[in-house]
């Protein structure tokens, strides 16, 4: 059973939650300075996103598996390589999607979390088909991962308010650039299988400048933030260190040399989405600190 366990969090990445938790918390900890802080909504952020990530990848690899299974570069996943069984992957998709949705309950007695619940459910898992028929697939993923800091704060406050909007839009184009410098790796498997993809439609070196463009509006919008949610030095000073983060990214990725995608994937990202949370909730602190004292 801890073999298994393993494995299935072997199937969904779950160490790559980092890219979508800590916005999600970063704007709960925005909102719990109008709203009085529960241990209970807490938990509810914390279980609604672990569970909704979980049956999206997991249901990924279930839709995926036959792509991955010929694609050199992802033969060795779970399914294709016969680690997990599609019953066991179908299982565990569907006590993930239940638990997402029973997680909301924490929340009431604000409805929308509930309401939103199925219909958030389906656009996440709705991606995974998305290769088949639009180039526009790295976004519709970065659409995905932007609703968690919106959703957190309609969880926590009932609605809606700049801030959650401001760190949706760096997440949507946070994403949607890294995700598209992540598939230049497979734009020639993409042109044998007919899957669809940004640098299969604008080749590699205009989807590596469509990247750089989508960075480029990451800095826009965090300084948006920074004036709206009304914030301080600290988180501006975190701001510009996710501007040279991303030109670091950027310069580790050339159109005649991809072998430095993975470092630029997983390693540079994993710290700008965690620093960016530390340095959110650094700031609330001290201004906190400050108005209190």
């Amino acid at each position: 059973m801890l073999q298994r366990l393993r494995d299935l969090l072997g199937l969904i990445r779950f160490s790559h939650t980092v890219f979508a938790l800590p916005f999600a918390m970063a704007s709960a900890v925005l909102a719990w300075r109008e709203v009085p802080f529960r241990w209970e909504h807490l938990g509810g952020l914390l279980l609604c996103m672990v569970f909704a990530r979980s049956a999206a990848m997991a249901f990924n690899r279930l839709v995926d598996r036959r792509i991955d299974a010929d694609n050199p570069r992802t033969a060795g996943r779970h399914i294709p390589a016969g680690i997990l069984s599609v019953g066991t992957v179908t299982a565990f998709t569907l006590v993930c999607s239940l638990g997402f949705v029973a997680s909301t309950l924490l929340f009431l007695p604000n409805v929308w979390p509930v309401v939103l619940s199925v219909p958030v459910l389906a656009f996440l898992l709705g991606y995974s088909y998305a290769k088949r028929f639009t180039s526009w697939c790295h976004y519709w993923l970065a659409a995905a991962l932007m609703l968690s800091p919106v959703a957190a704060w309609i969880a926590l406050t009932g609605g809606l308010a700049w801030p959650p909007v401001l760190l949706a839009a760096v997440v949507f184009f946070w994403v949607g650039g890294f995700d598209v410098l992540y598939a230049c790796q497979d734009v020639d498997f993409d042109r044998e299988k007919g899957l669809f993809s940004l640098p299969r439609w604008l080749g590699v070196p205009g989807a590596l400048r469509l990247a750089m463009v989508s960075h480029l509006l990451v800095v826009a919008c965090l300084v948006g933030l920074w004036w709206a949610a009304d914030l301080g030095v600290v988180f501006l000073i975190g701001t510009g260190v996710v501007a040279a983060l991303l030109v670091y990214e950027h310069a580790l990725v050339r159109p005649d040399d991809l072998t430095r995608v993975n470092v630029a994937f997983f390693q540079v990202n994993a710290v700008i989405g965690l620093g960016l949370f530390a340095v959110t909730c650094l700031d609330v602190w001290l201004r906190t600190a400050a108005e209190n004292s």
